[in-house]
């Protein structure tokens, strides 16, 4: 039987708890509220990158339409120059001269396009089932680079991949399964054009070391590779920068 002193001692104790509680609750969600900072703190890290690449890409266009709106202005402007200067004539006629070799004039004519896919994704569970792995069944930076030296071997003279022109200092950088290319991120399939000599770059193809390997892997596991040959393609001028910002020794 319980005493009345035990009793009395009870109620006492859960009247103390019961604020204490409280309280401790309140702290515990201002504390959440300030660290949160108003944003999820449940929120998945790959969520927090695709956000950061979405909105890097933004500022990347941006600032792309403000550097076409100011080269627009820089051409208007040393083509009035031009006008009264001799030594402004002489810098647009040497930089027209050189602006074909440079990659900023667009080009047409006959044309070898490779297209490079993954292993569509009804595929890959039966292939990884039979011991592939994942590395095995998406496009990975050699297999693009693979194709583009083998397209140079050959002999092209000029190449965009994804549509953007191909120059001195275009870098072929995978990340993860897309394809870095002047700032902007693309999707399988890639695609790599070349015009030149179409007989030439096919047979260059055929004998490239790295696309031999590549075309090993189709067989084994279904990655996708496309040939066509063209008798006439436009290859966009390159319009992105020209400053080398960076350079190394290949080490």
């Amino acid at each position: 039987m319980r005493s009345p002193a035990g009793e009395a001692r009870r109620h006492y104790l859960w009247r103390m708890l019961v604020p204490v509680t409280a309280g401790a609750a309140g702290l515990l969600l201002a504390v959440t509220a300030v660290t949160a900072r108003g944003t999820d703190l449940r929120s998945s890290r790959t969520l927090q990158l695709s956000e950061l690449v979405a909105r890097q890409q933004r500022t990347i266009a941006e600032l792309a339409r403000q550097e076409s709106a100011l080269r627009s202005g820089i051409s208007a402007a040393t083509a009035l120059a031009a006008g009264g200067d001799r030594r402004v004539r002489q810098a647009r006629a040497d930089a027209d001269r050189l602006a074909p070799a440079a990659g900023l004039t667009a080009v047409r004519g006959p044309a070898v396009t490779v297209s490079l896919d993954d292993v569509p994704r009804s595929e890959q569970r039966r292939d990884l089932a039979a011991g592939a792995q994942p590395d095995d069944l998406v496009i990975h930076q050699q297999d693009v680079q693979g194709v583009v030296n083998a397209l140079w071997t050959g002999g092209a003279e000029a190449m965009s991949i994804m549509g953007q022109r191909v120059v001195a200092t275009t870098a072929v950088r995978c990340v993860g399964n897309t394809l870095l290319l002047n700032g902007r991120v693309f999707s399988p399939p890639f695609v790599v054009s070349a015009i030149g000599d179409p007989a030439a770059m096919r047979r260059s193809l055929a004998a490239d070391r790295a696309v031999q390997v590549f075309q090993q892997y189709v067989a084994a596991f279904g990655l996708r590779y496309r040939q066509t040959t063209s008798t006439r393609v436009t290859l966009p001028a390159y319009d992105g920068p020209l400053e080398v910002t960076h350079a190394g020794t290949g080490r």
